[in-house]
């Protein structure tokens, strides 16, 4: 538990409050809004795009303040998967926390795809002769040299993540104070007929794709929850950090939506053979401070879209190796690096999957994996940690809770209504993509699997539950 010294041969808690929010902020900022803001655009149909950055910012606060709970509760590495096990355990043993590794080892990798996606986008910028095979060989030794930098001791990470986390910060100052000099409130703020108009049949699924692209530009509010074995004091820190980073990343994103708007006319954001489309960022500087200055920031742009990956990796290749560690997922995925004591099995798996997922984006499009990673993420872990979060209260109401959710259980409801609103409509918004039925059909070779494993493990259905209500025995000892 929180400040209790880590058993031999495991992690080390040396992640503080303020590298803690760094992590976080690295990976929620990253490239998503400097390549989102015109998919908004298209999916609103004008300037009111921004309801969409405020729809996700609503459901990333309410979803982020059951991370909080359950994080400074079980702090354990591996994050959702401490909670569904402690929380489902009493009715389906080991399947929702196994559901939840098999999942998260694809969805993890494509939220991280999709930053190398954008990293090729703007690295076009710099390199307009840039074509399809290089900006794949590209994108894919880049990837590598994350593995590479990652294959380390996390006292190490956490230092250079604080050193990327400024430059992401001086990104996206710099492109909101251009956007400041060069602001038109005619742009910004002239709204076609109709814009705000429910009953219009096409403000519902564009809210609704708004909100999954508003969400996924969020994504990362939980990084460190994953790492809450290495966290500093986690029942206050991990806390702290989500939620100051998603108010802080809200922020940011208010002020470099409503900005850019202010100076790209948003018509040609829609266009495919338009910069803006691809680089709005460098479309903003080039319009305000000239073609220098937007090949400087398209650099900072570029290390931004790096640390995205790069702190991703972090916290997702942990989260195979403590459902191993526990006996719940392949063997191999428990060890730890003999010297450095970091996962690198599960850190090599993420790394070539990433690599798998970014050249599915590149031959695809872009918003095909947001749509794609989204639904599969919802069903085991959205909807099913909110649901944990109740059984938690309910099954173990003595758990040590430092952090408590504010207004229970109505932050839960929020979070799970928009959760349900983004799956609902991912079909419409994807027409012949189908992310709904693929989401399912790689549930259910989940639950095959598990079914394979279980019999060969011999635990339920095929043998006894295993009840370990641990955190609550932790505390118990420590007082």
């Amino acid at each position: 538990m929180s400040g209790s010294p880590p058993p031999t041969g495991g992690f080390v808690r040396r992640v503080g409050l303020l590298q803690a929010t760094a992590i976080n902020m690295s990976q929620m900022c990253g490239i998503g809004p400097f390549v989102t803001i015109p998919l908004m655009v298209a999916a609103f149909g004008g300037p009111q795009a921004v309801t969409g950055f405020v729809a996700g910012a609503v459901l990333a606060l309410c979803d982020g303040l059951v991370w909080a709970e359950l994080g400074a509760s079980m702090p354990g590495s591996g994050g959702s998967y401490v909670y569904l096990r402690q929380a489902f355990q009493y009715r389906t043993g080991r399947l929702v926390p196994f559901l939840f590794v098999w999942t998260a080892m694809l969805f993890i990798p494509l939220i991280l795809s999709t930053g190398m996606v954008g990293f090729v986008q703007y690295l076009g910028y710099l390199a307009p002769g840039l074509g399809r095979t290089a900006g794949d060989l590209t994108g894919l030794g880049v990837i590598a040299l994350v593995v590479l930098l990652l294959w380390r001791g996390i006292e190490h990470i956490a230092r250079i993540t604080l050193v990327m986390w400024a430059v992401m910060i001086a990104s996206v100052v710099l492109v909101i104070t251009a956007a400041a000099t060069g602001f038109s409130p005619h742009l910004a703020f002239t709204y076609p007929a109709h814009a705000f108009d429910p009953t219009s049949g096409h403000f519902w699924p564009g809210f609704a794709a708004g909100l999954t692209i508003g969400v996924y530009d969020y994504l990362g509010y939980n990084t460190t929850a994953y790492l809450g074995a290495e966290v500093k004091d986690p029942g206050r820190t991990l806390p702290r950090s989500i939620v100051l980073s998603i108010l802080g990343i809200m922020a940011i994103y208010l002020l470099l939506q409503i900005g850019t708007l202010g100076v790209v006319d948003w018509h040609r954001m829609t266009d495919p053979h338009d910069i803006a489309s691809t680089s709005v960022a460098s479309a903003v500087l080039e319009e305000t401070w000239g073609s220098g200055a937007a090949d400087a920031v398209t650099v900072l742009i570029l290390v931004t879209a790096f640390a995205s990956v790069f702190t991703g990796l972090l916290g997702g290749s942990r989260v195979p190796c403590d459902a191993a560690r526990d006996g719940a997922f392949f063997r191999p995925y428990a060890r730890l690096h003999p010297r450095h004591r970091f996962p690198a099995l599960g850190l090599a798996t993420m790394g070539v999957i990433t690599s798998v997922g970014f050249l599915i984006g590149r031959h695809t499009d872009l918003l095909t994996l947001i749509q794609l990673l989204t639904t599969v993420m919802v069903i085991v872990q959205a909807l099913a940690q909110i649901v944990a979060l109740s059984v938690l209260r309910r099954r173990q109401p003595d758990l040590h809770r430092p952090y408590r959710m504010g207004l229970y259980p109505l932050p839960a409801v929020i979070a799970f209504a928009g959760w349900c609103v983004i799956y609902a409509y991912a079909d419409r918004n994807s027409p012949g993509r189908r992310p709904v039925e693929w989401s399912l059909a790689w549930l259910a070779l989940g639950c095959a699997a598990f079914l394979v494993w279980a019999w060969r493990e011999r635990v339920w259905p095929f043998g006894a539950k295993e009840i370990s209500e641990e955190y609550d025995a932790l505390e118990a000892s420590a007082g």
